[in-house]
């Protein structure tokens, strides 16, 4: 008798390993191709405009002309200027003082709307209705209610709001603030009530089994469990205030004097009220990199989320 071997099991693991890697590989391929439109958008609109600003920096140039080359010149004059301090200075203010009123008031009323009573949502919408008209419109509007003479206070006889608004240094910035935050509180309550609706519910119930009230609720799972939309809100509003320009520009135009002159409405009126465009692209480089450098610092307070996603498994 011939005695044969046993069969051989075929290398299930490695062809089933084999097979795994080519479609992960396949996977990985077509997400790929899916990313690089998105991609070549922003190489298009932001990576190159922002390298030919940079270019721009270096160069003389009054927008119409030929553009000569400029060296440090540009970037000697404006950082030796004694205007950008002071644009730098009341662009910060700005920033943190609307910060510092934007997110309580939109924390809040983002955790009310996060209610899921029919009214609450008919409110949302109406809340919503500020962010979706034109900061020139809005300032053109409270331009025309704060006046003097004719605005909301002398028609209807209100001795408090007859007051030269946008003709004092102090009263100019609360304006401005308000206006900011009038505009941006709904956009950013939304950012806030889609947050509170993750907190799982029974983080609430086992609270108020332990007798929490709301308030003990809000300050102990509510605000602790929105730790990094918080700092995604605050991202967007830090970095969104670099940018207040056409607002300001209405309203104000930079005054009274330089009162809410910001890095902006600085970068505006050296490039194309003074046609300067070498000094404006300084100031336009020099808002990117501190939008960057605030990110960052943003991100590095409040930490890693995978980090603190391993800490609580």
């Amino acid at each position: 008798m011939t005695a044969t071997a046993p069969p051989v099991a075929p290398p299930t693991g490695r062809t089933e390993a084999s097979r795994a890697g080519s479609s992960g590989a396949g996977r990985s391929g077509a997400v790929a191709w899916m990313v690089l439109p998105a991609l070549l958008l922003f190489v298009v609109f932001g990576v190159i405009p922002l390298v030919g600003v940079l270019v721009l920096s270096f160069t003389q140039w009054d927008g119409l002309g030929a553009i000569h080359a400029a060296g440090l010149t540009n970037w000697k004059s404006v950082l030796t200027d004694s205007q950008l301090p002071h644009s730098i200075l009341v662009t910060f203010e700005i920033m943190i003082l609307s910060w510092a009123v934007q997110t309580p008031m939109s924390l809040l009323l983002g955790t009310f709307l996060a209610g899921r009573q029919r009214y609450r949502a008919f409110l949302a919408v109406l809340y919503f209705i500020p962010l979706l008209l034109s900061s020139a419109a809005i300032a053109i509007t409270y331009k025309a209610l704060l006046d003097p003479n004719f605005g909301l206070g002398p028609g209807l006889k209100l001795g408090f709001l007859t007051q030269d608004w946008l003709g004092k240094n102090t009263l100019a910035i609360g304006v401005v603030i308000f206006i900011v935050s009038w505009q941006f509180i709904p956009f950013h309550s939304l950012i806030y009530q889609g947050g509170v609706r993750q907190i799982p519910t029974t983080m609430y119930e086992a609270a108020s089994i332990d007798g929490a009230g709301r308030v003990r609720q809000f300050f102990s799972i509510t605000v602790p469990q929105l730790k990094y939309t918080i700092i995604t809100s605050s991202t967007l509003m830090v970095v969104g205030s670099l940018t207040f320009f056409d607002l300001i520009f209405v309203l104000t135009a930079g005054g009274p004097g330089d009162a809410t002159r910001v890095l902006a409405l600085d970068m505006y009126k050296r490039g194309f009220m003074s046609n300067q465009m070498g000094p404006a692209s300084v100031i336009a480089t020099l808002i990117v990199l501190l939008g960057l450098a605030l990110a960052l610092i943003l991100r590095r307070l409040g930490g890693s989320t995978t980090a603190s996603q391993q800490e609580g498994a």
